[in-house]
């Protein structure tokens, strides 16, 4: 079982940060989780929440003042991607304008890096997987009624490089879990937060969990 930092491990430092994403690497995680925004100039930064602790949006406010407000460094995707080339990459398309410059530096980097595009946003999973040469997952905050009518959705074809699922600790069901591995599906799950609940992860036999608290999977 894969062990994702959820927005780099970030028990001591900012998330998202690269001081974050340096933690994560020292704990020996095996992928980075992020997430990404675009700022008023343009730049796909790695942010995770719209609205920040000044009320403003994100992409109300340049990358300078983003890092004034918040306190510290806001990393681009570019950035992180340069460097860390030697981890596995999930990252999160939050918003549809950021879609555009997250394809522009994924393509940069698409070659020599391990990459996983994911979102809540299906539709842009479907444009990236037809844009780009990474594997794409769905995220889900909701337990679909089947696995055929989450992926009827999608209205792509059957795009091979629509290859995980990221599910929701809190509605793992395991028949889907099961019937998502047959289909070729890799499953992914974020959420979870004690060591039992990690450890149930691993006994239901997911691909990759998204953690805070990757020690707990380790330790398992």
């Amino acid at each position: 079982m894969l062990v994702i930092a959820h927005r780099g491990y970030h028990d001591a430092v900012p998330e998202n940060t690269m001081a974050a994403f340096e933690a994560a690497v020292a704990v020996g995680a095996n992928g980075i989780e992020t997430d990404v925004r675009i700022s008023r100039d343009g730049l796909p930064v790695l942010i995770h929440d719209r609205i920040i602790a000044s009320g403003q949006a994100v992409a109300e406010l340049i990358r300078s003042d983003i890092e004034r407000i918040a306190g510290h460094q806001v990393p681009t995707l570019d950035e992180a991607l340069e460097h860390f080339p030697g981890i596995l990459w999930n990252v999160e398309i939050k918003a549809m304008k950021a879609l555009s410059a997250v394809i522009g530096v994924i393509k940069k980097h698409q070659a020599g890096h391990r990459i996983i595009v994911t979102s809540f946003r299906h539709d842009l999973v479907a444009i990236c997987a037809s844009s780009l040469k990474v594997n794409c997952g769905l995220l889900l905050a909701h337990r679909p009624r089947t696995l055929s009518s989450l992926l009827a959705d999608l209205n792509d074809n059957g795009n091979p490089r629509i290859n995980h699922i990221v599910w929701d600790y809190d509605v793992l069901d395991a028949d889907l879990l099961k019937q998502a591995s047959l289909d070729g599906f890799r499953n992914f799950v974020y959420g979870p937060v004690t060591k039992a609940e990690h450890d149930d992860c691993r006994e239901l036999g997911v691909d990759g969990v998204i953690t805070d608290y990757p020690l707990l999977v380790q330790n398992a």
